[in-house]
């Protein structure tokens, strides 16, 4: 199956609570894997993807394998911040995503998501045909770079 190309990342708006942060009202660090997730999970249900369905029929669940987070600026109590999700790849059994969270036009927070797609038992498993089909119609690309013509390195006498 061909995965069709879209232009804009999932969108899900947080609005920062006293219980997100510290005596400071900062949130607290790992408070934004919370809102990485919750993100992701609407991701999913906006694709049609029924997770409770898919657990209690296949035991099919999407845990994280790994994540790699850099924190660029603090949220604040009461800001209302944007999480942005893209899927960037669809594996057998995983999907990687790029997750990025904004306070207007500053980015806050970038995360590299990879999900890992297991059964009963925890076993690795395929992702469902069902899954991929819906996840394959919000797959992004990353940009490609521009064509540079090749050096030309022939020397003239």
């Amino acid at each position: 199956m061909s995965e069709i190309q879209i232009s804009q990342p999932h969108r899900f708006m947080v609005r920062i609570y006293w219980e997100d942060t510290d005596a400071a009202g900062i949130v607290y660090y790992a408070n934004y894997l919370r809102f990485l997730e919750r993100a992701r999970s609407d991701l999913v249900r906006q694709a049609g993807i029924d997770q409770v369905a898919l657990l209690d029929s296949d035991g099919v669940v999407f845990p994280v394998r790994r994540c790699e987070i850099d924190y660029l600026q603090p949220a604040r109590l009461d800001d209302e911040v944007e999480v942005r999700t893209s899927i960037q790849k669809l594996g057998g059994a995983s999907m990687a995503m790029v997750q990025d969270i904004h306070r207007g036009d500053q980015t806050l927070v970038r995360a590299k998501v990879r999900l890992a797609c297991t059964g009963p038992g925890g076993r690795p498993r395929r992702l469902p045909a069902n899954v991929r089909a819906a996840l394959s119609q919000i797959v992004l690309s990353e940009p490609k770079p521009a064509h540079k013509p090749a050096l030309n390195l022939e020397t003239r006498n």
